[in-house]
């Protein structure tokens, strides 16, 4: 095994990307070099963590040098991926050292998988997913790209989760269940029957005194 340490770039610079920067910096053989954005470009000369916050055109002269992996929770992310790729930016599949991959399943390019994260066997994980702290994914799985999967996310075996869906922190999803693309499941909701795509499905909220 190479003992190089590989640069990184976190594509975003929000609080999560600030997250996602902590869980890199456990992941032997990376450094988190700089944050980039591509929301406002006044702030390209602003600092984050202590590193630069490129603006997204900068990034073009890294592209030899420098890896990248999108820390931007939205599942719309994939047209910040894509300025990045068109620079000749290439990503990384980032697995904090305290999760568990089972050796029979698949993570695909510029996937994030955090802390505590759990993915069964025969699973197949798509391209810049992130599999937040503590989630867990089941056997015979397949998640599509640019999923969101919460912290303490509960994805059963042998369920299919459509492209760009959010899947909510502490959700649960039943074993066999298909979710379809651009869906969203919030928090805490269980799911016990197919959703279909571009849906939004949430638990009934309970009233406090």
């Amino acid at each position: 095994m190479s003992s190089e340490i590989c640069p990184l770039l976190i594509l975003g610079s929000g609080t999560f990307a600030v997250e996602i920067a902590d869980v890199i910096s456990e992941i032997p053989g990376f450094k988190v070099c700089g944050f980039v954005q591509s929301v406002d470009p006044r702030n390209r000369e602003a600092m984050l963590e202590g590193l630069p916050v490129y603006w997204i055109t900068e990034i073009a002269r890294l592209a030899g040098s420098h890896r990248a992996v999108c820390a931007v929770g939205s599942t719309q992310r994939s047209g910040f991926i894509g300025q990045a790729a068109a620079l000749g930016i290439r990503f990384v599949t980032a697995v904090h050292p305290s999760a568990h991959i089972s050796c029979k399943s698949s993570l695909g390019e510029g996937t994030i998988i955090s802390a505590g994260a759990v993915i069964g066997a025969h699973t197949k994980v798509g391209r810049h997913v992130i599999v937040n702290r503590g989630a867990l994914i089941g056997h015979h799985t397949e998640i599509g790209d640019c999923v969101t999967v919460g912290p303490g996310a509960n994805i059963a075996g042998s369920c299919r989760v459509g492209e760009a869906t959010f899947v909510g922190i502490g959700a649960i999803i039943s074993d066999h269940v298909e979710i379809g693309a651009n869906a969203f499941v919030g928090a805490g909701t269980v799911v016990t029957k197919d959703v279909a795509p571009n849906t939004m499905v949430a638990a009934a909220r309970t009233a406090h005194s």
